[in-house]
């Protein structure tokens, strides 16, 4: 039996999904049931490092929270440059996500990510497909998944693609070029941008993001399958040059350069585009936004 809706904890909350997150979430279940955490004090976050297993424990039993989004982890090009603390904060830290839900019986969120597939892995990636990445980041997604499975709790999570957003700061990810771009285009006329124009990557914008993380958790775990612990959702794909062209057409004056670096070995091992058929077949996923439509938002809201 599913329990009622009871608190709901946030690790990671100031991070890129975490800042949008939390607000979804306090409009779903009430501020005060919502409890934001993040290795920071700011913004209303309580102090909780997930490298802390009784701090985690303690806090879940003690608010009896029912409900776990856990988002605090390091991204790809964070991770790559500190692997060793990469692996310890997103596959030690989720095992004590892990241990601190079970003790109290509350289901659990925890993101995948496209890093998850290898060069072995089709250019339209398809859900069930080997898992060979070539990113420290990108293994610890793996194991994520595999432990999502194997945890014996309700633990669900998303291969959530490059994530554009104009509320918060990207992380420390591969795709940030498709965040800090609207930045340079509208500060400075210009950006540099660190991966080839030709290279194409499943990306989203948040909102869709947000909305599919949601509803995600509202589908009864009986109607999933072995897919949950990384649900393959797309967005849209395009082009670093697509997205410089759609830009201009809000900035006709704006130029990009592209200057690759070692961000660009990553993001060629990662797939095209994400087949999300499972997803729609499954709990009715659907992306609301194009790249047009993500460009006008991007450019609105950053320009008020």
């Amino acid at each position: 039996m599913d329990r009622p809706s009871g608190r709901v904890l946030v690790t990671g909350a100031q991070g890129q999904i975490g800042t949008e997150l939390v607000e979804a979430l306090q409009q779903k279940h009430g501020h005060d049931n919502v409890i934001a955490t993040d290795i920071r004090d700011d913004k209303g976050c309580q102090i909780l490092d997930v490298m802390d297993k009784e701090g985690i424990e303690k806090l879940v039993l003690e608010q009896d929270i029912t409900e776990i989004y856990h988002l605090a982890a390091l991204l790809s090009a964070t991770g790559e440059k500190n692997p060793e603390l990469c692996w310890d904060i997103n596959v030690v830290g989720l095992e004590n996500v892990i241990s601190a839900a079970k003790k109290n019986n509350a289901r659990l969120f925890s993101p995948s990510s496209i890093a998850v597939f290898g060069p072995d892995c089709p250019k339209i990636a398809p859900q069930i497909t080997p898992l060979n990445p070539t990113t420290v980041y990108g293994k610890t997604k793996v194991v994520g998944e595999q432990l999502a499975m194997s945890s014996g709790i309700d633990m669900r999570g998303i291969r959530y693609p490059g994530l554009i957003s104009y509320k918060a700061p990207a992380g420390g990810g591969t795709t940030d070029y498709a965040v800090e771009i609207f930045h340079a285009a509208l500060k400075n006329g210009h950006y540099d941008c660190f991966v080839r124009e030709d290279t194409k990557l499943p990306m989203m914008y948040m909102d869709d993001a947000i909305r599919a993380t949601l509803e995600l958790m509202e589908i009864p775990l009986e109607k999933l399958s072995g897919a949950r612990g990384g649900y393959n959702i797309s967005g849209c794909s395009f082009s670093a040059e697509e997205l410089v062209k759609s830009i201009q057409r809000h900035l006709p004056n704006f130029t990009c350069t592209f200057k690759p670096d070692i961000r660009q070995t990553y993001a060629d091992s990662w797939p095209d585009e994400i087949e999300d058929d499972v997803a729609f077949k499954e709990w009715g996923w659907k992306a609301g936004f194009d790249l047009d439509k993500i460009v006008d938002e991007m450019i609105i809201n950053l320009q008020n």
